[in-house]
């Protein structure tokens, strides 16, 4: 161990350098989050220009989301090997990429295309960002700091709804050029996608001002260059203690293989990685993201009040995430989880009951989605990004949380490709009903699988795990 004295010659703490890393490694989750919700002022406008049917506007909205599930296949392995930071370096690229790639389309088939580019940007950094920050941040801070990813998440939704109801509304003819035209009036949902390049370009030069995960240094033997980035997010006795936890627990495990997750030991922690993530898509939030327009059109708003609409939820969500932040390392993961799940359930089952009565006319239906939307925001969408980043052990967290994060997306695809279809088949109100069916369980798994973790070092609930597994075998 590097001794206090040597560390304080070459580094001290920076008081503003946890935050200021930590919200870097949160424009991943911006982008996701823009990307995500730049589609619910296109998929009209596209339709259109492309004559889809229900399938190929499904197609249109999904494509991206199998970009994310092949993208969250390959992360886990590569940001192992490789490390978070350059992980996330291509992440950047692939938005980049992307967004350019959508505005210039020429065919559906390209456009298509480059939306699957964008969905592998996405994968890639809905799994590396809140590993990195979970990984970087002290445990008093780690949920505060893992809630700033979704905080991002819900800034580029919002802003992506703002930017698509200002580019609508403001479409004009006075444009010098052809192509210009065509990107900014008489198709103007390339320029909605292609703004998208700007925060990319950004997150894409800041990530090359922030240093490695200091935990996947420790585990690669880079074990001064790791003690001297903790001691400057959280001072040298801090730091020392870090590093010699990490090192007792590197020294007690068994396996770096992911098989060591389906052990018993960790059997737990698989169900809750698998099937939290799973949940919270498959409870109809991205739905309401992908869809709202669509959905609050159905309730009798015109497209611009529709959009409207959409921004009004996205600050909404905002907000209430803002509750997460303040709280989640006071009161903890589990109350959240209970209240924000359960008032997601009840307002789902509200807004269904209301479409079948047919009381759309009027501010109920919108209020009741916001109402859902405010409990997601402060439960399910930050929570499980925090208990995902917290409860695998050290030597396969990259991998575990490809594997957790992968189950989101699986979830999120078959939303984004059923959710056309369920509306036009089902109606509005069942297609509620079932988003409440599926939103119900995460109680009961909160209730039994999943632990309390506020305060916790990552290894403390590494020993967890095992401490549990022994009071089990013997009862």
């Amino acid at each position: 161990m590097i001794t206090a004295t040597e560390q304080d010659i070459t580094v001290k703490k920076n008081a503003g350098y946890l935050y200021l890393v930590c919200l870097v490694a949160a424009l991943g989750g911006f982008l996701f989050g823009f990307d995500t919700a730049v589609i619910s002022g296109t998929v009209n406008l596209v339709k259109h220009d492309f004559k889809l049917d229900a399938v190929n506007e499904g197609w249109f909205v999904s494509c991206a989301l199998l970009g994310c599930i092949i993208g969250v296949a390959c992360s886990g392995k590569l940001s192992d090997k490789y490390g978070r930071k350059i992980i996330l370096i291509l992440s950047a690229v692939l938005f980049l990429a992307s967004a350019l790639g959508c505005m210039l389309s020429t065919s559906f088939t390209v456009l298509i295309l480059f939306r699957l580019v964008g969905g592998l940007g996405i994968g890639v950094a809905s799994m590396v960002s809140p590993l990195y920050i979970s990984e970087f941040s002290p445990s008093r801070y780690r949920g505060m700091m893992v809630s700033l990813y979704q905080l991002a998440l819900t800034i580029g939704i919002v802003l992506a709804y703002f930017s698509n109801a200002y580019l609508v509304n403001h479409a004009a003819d006075s444009f010098d050029s052809e192509s210009t035209k065509k990107i900014f009036s008489t198709e103007v949902w390339r320029a909605m996608l292609g703004l998208g390049a700007l925060p990319a370009g950004i997150f894409l030069i800041s990530l090359f001002l922030v240093p490695e995960s200091p935990r996947w240094l420790l585990l690669n033997g880079a074990k001064a260059k790791a003690t001297a980035i903790l001691i400057k997010i959280d001072g040298t006795a801090a730091a020392n203690k870090e590093v010699a936890d990490f090192e007792t627990s590197q020294h007690n495990e068994q396996s770096t293989s992911l098989k060591e997750l389906f052990t018993p030991v960790y059997r737990k922690a698989l169900w809750i990685g698998l099937l939290l993530p799973f949940l919270s898509q498959v409870c109809g939030i991205n739905a309401v993201i992908y869809y709202g327009p669509k959905i609050l059109e159905q309730a009798g708003f015109t497209l611009n009040n529709a959009l409207g609409g959409q921004v009004t939820i996205g600050l909404v969500n905002v907000i209430f995430t803002f509750v997460a932040i303040f709280t989640i390392d006071k009161w903890g993961r589990k109350p959240l989880l209970y209240v924000g799940i359960g008032g997601a359930v009840v307002s789902l089952l509200i807004i269904g009951a209301l479409f079948a009565l047919g009381i759309t006319q009027g501010p109920w239906i919108l209020i009741f989605i916001l109402s859902f939307i405010a409990c997601f925001a402060f439960s399910f969408g930050p929570v499980c990004w925090v208990v995902v980043g917290e409860i695998f052990p050290n030597a396969i967290r990259g991998k575990a949380m490809a594997l957790a994060t992968l189950s989101l997306w699986v979830g999120n695809f078959l939303v984004g490709q059923l959710t056309p279809v369920m509306l036009e088949g089902l109606g509005s109100s069942f297609t509620f009903w079932v988003f409440a069916l599926c939103c119900s369980p995460a109680l009961w798994i909160t209730w039994k699988l999943i632990p309390e973790t506020k305060g916790k070092s990552l290894e403390m609930i590494e020993d967890y795990w095992k401490e549990s597994y022994k009071k089990e075998t013997k009862n």
